[in-house]
């Protein structure tokens, strides 16, 4: 993330003075204040933030889920957004190299082999597969689901393809409808990771009857540190990072992972990081703390500029999924430091209304 931040330290340039000016002008609307009704029913949004699943200590098994998934189905989302860049995006970023080669690594799929296997590109399946859904059947067979796998894997929309894979009998996940052995493999071997887009997200949907999710992250904001100020802005933002909220963050952990075993031991994380004070210990751990570091370069405020832009961007992400189909029970799942700047923005929505986590993890 810190080598994202490079190309937005012109911010630093800003004079100080101008960061100890008072508020300023203030507007007079608030879209936050002007809340529907709507003629039908209300957008529901649940943002649960969520731990890296990948991050946990080996102690960690799926099945420690259980307790989580129980409570997320009977709240019973109709949508499911992730913290997963889309296929089209990715398909954006790898015609800019020279600034989203890293990002591109790091957050896209390959998707030559799908394409390979069933001939389109990563635009044309994404056309296809929504033509698919707009006369996807009630009772799709076996072979409507295989193709439509083959094709969100095209699409670069490999969650998606999970939840198809899921809703498959095992004996009818083999190779046929445009999926390719390599890509069944993929798919199995997609099945095992410690990831919530995965273990959450994907799985929670295909129980729920859903055909996909919503892959809402979104990185147009990334851009490469230049050579010479790598060192530097890691060290500014580093140094950020070293505070007493930080390893207060960290300690709280300790427990929570030793707890990990427990019949609700997995769910007593989720309810921590969604807990109401826990929006500003990660802003002063981190934001707040890169907001306020010294450096000439503004390094931790071109930081914040990029955690800001991201963010608004996945709520636009969110916001336009809503706009599809009104009246929308969506669950939005991303990493917990992502949760309250989630919740701050959509809030400012006119139609949609947010639903409190704690009362669905209860």
């Amino acid at each position: 993330m810190i080598r994202r931040i490079g190309s937005m330290f012109i911010l630093g340039l800003c004079s100080a003075s101008a960061l100890a000016a008072g508020p300023g002008y203030r507007p007079t609307f608030h879209p936050e204040q002007l809340k529907g009704p709507p003629a039908g029913r209300p957008n529901h949004v649940l943002v649960l933030g969520s731990p890296h699943l990948s991050a946990l200590p080996d102690s960690f098994a799926p099945a420690q889920l259980e307790p989580l998934l129980g409570r997320l189905a009977a709240w019973k989302p109709e949508a499911i957004a992730v913290e997963a860049v889309s296929g089209l995006q990715c398909d954006f970023m790898r015609r800019h190299p020279a600034r989203y080669a890293d990002s591109v690594g790091s957050y896209c799929v390959d998707t030559g082999p799908a394409q390979a296997a069933t001939g389109l590109d990563v635009p044309a399946a994404n056309a296809e597969a929504e033509r698919l859904l707009a006369a996807w059947p009630a009772t799709p067979s076996a072979a409507q689901r295989r193709r439509l796998a083959a094709v969100w894997l095209a699409a670069g929309e490999r969650n998606s393809a999970l939840v198809q894979w899921l809703r498959l009998p095992i004996g009818q996940r083999i190779a046929a409808d445009g999926l390719s052995e390599q890509l069944v493999a993929y798919l199995d071997k997609r099945l095992q990771r410690r990831d919530e887009s995965v273990l959450v997200a994907a799985t929670l949907a295909a129980r729920l009857g859903l055909e996909r999710v919503w892959a809402v992250d979104d990185h147009t904001a990334d851009s490469p540190t230049p050579k010479a100020l790598e060192k530097a802005a890691g060290e500014a933002i580093a140094k950020a990072w070293d505070n007493p909220y930080t390893r207060a963050r960290a300690a709280a952990d300790i427990p929570l992972h030793a707890d990990l075993g427990k019949p609700d031991g997995l769910l007593a994380i989720y309810r921590a990081y969604n807990a109401a004070d826990a929006a500003l210990q990660a802003y002063h751990s981190d934001f707040g703390a890169a907001l306020v570091e010294p450096s000439p370069q503004g390094f931790g405020r071109g930081y914040v500029g990029y955690w800001e832009t991201r963010n608004l961007r996945m709520v636009a992400n969110i916001r336009d999924v809503l706009g599809q189909a009104p009246g929308m029970r969506m669950l939005a799942i991303v990493g917990a430091s992502h949760k309250p700047y989630y919740e701050a923005y959509l809030n400012q929505m006119h139609d949609l209304q947010l639903v409190d986590a704690d009362d669905v993890l209860r």
